[in-house]
């Protein structure tokens, strides 16, 4: 008997470090999996390091692209400059006509695209007020293009049918309050 609960005790014994070590493996790699994620902090920043370094490359190339544009259109509008310090005054003189043509040109254009860019406004956003003689209304046509006289015709209908009917409840209300003192001044 003593040899049975020896053997017990041993087995005890032996089963409960087995626990123990089951324990503490089981939380090593709780520990190991919740510390290694995919994305670790030392990661992390050097993912957003190199998003900063690829945006900043990125907007520069746009920049350098958006300069190259720019003088390509300066100098397709403004031309080459002349070469004007070795010239005889009729050289000087055709020069001076050419850029005179030139700006006359260039004036007629800017002209022609204001006046396109205040026809489009005009077109996308009416404000237009209208007297009348119970007083002034505002009426706003917007948010389309082409907007025609029908648009504010029918913008401004609407806006007197609402006051009309109204008017009609009020007037319809008026007539009801007076039929009931007519009634309570007969009930009297």
């Amino acid at each position: 008997m003593a040899d049975d609960e020896a053997k017990k005790a041993k087995q005890a014994e032996i089963d409960r470090k087995r626990a123990e070590v089951r324990k503490r493996m089981e939380e090593a790699s709780k520990a190991k999996k919740a510390k290694k994620g995919f994305m670790t902090p030392e990661r992390k920043k050097k993912l957003r390091l190199l998003l900063r370094k690829k945006a900043a490359e990125e907007l520069k190339k746009e920049q350098e692209r958006k300069a190259a544009e720019r003088r390509r259109i300066i100098e397709e509008r403004c031309g080459r400059p002349k070469n004007i310090d070795d010239a005889n005054e009729d050289a000087i003189s055709r020069v001076c006509k050419e850029y005179h043509t030139r700006i006359g040109k260039l004036e007629d254009e800017k002209f022609d695209l204001e006046y396109i860019v205040k026809r489009k406004d005009m077109e996308t956003s009416w404000g237009i007020i209208v007297e009348v003689a119970g007083g002034r209304w505002e009426v706003e046509v917007s948010g389309r293009t082409g907007v025609t006289c029908v648009d504010v015709v029918a913008a401004l209908t609407s806006i007197i049918t609402g006051y009309h009917q109204r008017i009609a409840k009020l007037e319809e209300e008026k007539y009801d309050h007076e039929l009931e003192v007519a009634r309570r001044e007969l009930e009297v």
